[in-house]
């Protein structure tokens, strides 16, 4: 299986955000992305989107359910969410959607920083596999890959997508 070039991707994923937020009349969304390829589209969308607030990042190393497993060696970053995000219209972006626990864990970082009205899911590629019950509003890409392989979102300049073996 072949991926399409990150840049058009992402060009694609643009477009599908700004017609997602058109529809639902959303024009001051506060941009949030998950550390780290979440991070880096979230700041290419805050930019493509002129949001006036601060762009606002999320390292939920500490809210994942499987951080005390042993299987995850997490470098660990700050979260940066200024503002009041209470009934905002949050626009939560990451990379790569696969079992959920990291939008579960994201949601709850984000709960502790105060009640949005809504958030919407961006992700620029759903690579299938789901664990938990959630699933993104937008996605760039919709891939159903086998437990053996995994998409990783390298950058952030240029973003590069590869597909692999899991680790």
């Amino acid at each position: 299986m072949e991926l399409p070039p990150a840049a058009e991707l992402y060009q694609k994923f643009e477009a599908a955000v700004r017609e997602r937020l058109r529809a639902d009349g959303v024009d001051r969304p506060l941009v949030v992305g998950i550390h780290t390829g979440g991070a880096w589209l979230a700041k290419r969308l805050h930019r493509a989107l002129d949001v006036p607030e601060p762009l606002g990042t999320l390292d939920i190393s500490f809210y994942r359910d499987d951080f005390s497993t042993g299987s995850l060696h997490p470098q660990v970053r700050p979260s940066s969410l200024s503002g009041d995000i209470d009934g905002r219209t949050v626009l939560l972006v990451d990379d790569v959607l696969y079992s959920g626990r990291t939008v579960r864990a994201a949601m709850n970082e984000l709960f502790d920083y105060g009640r949005p009205e809504r958030v919407i899911l961006a992700v620029l590629v759903d690579r299938g596999g789901r664990e938990l019950p959630i699933a993104a509003d937008i996605c760039g890409l919709r891939l159903e890959l086998p437990p053996g392989q995994h998409v990783k979102l390298r950058g952030p300049d240029p973003l590069q997508l590869e597909l692999g073996a899991a680790c």
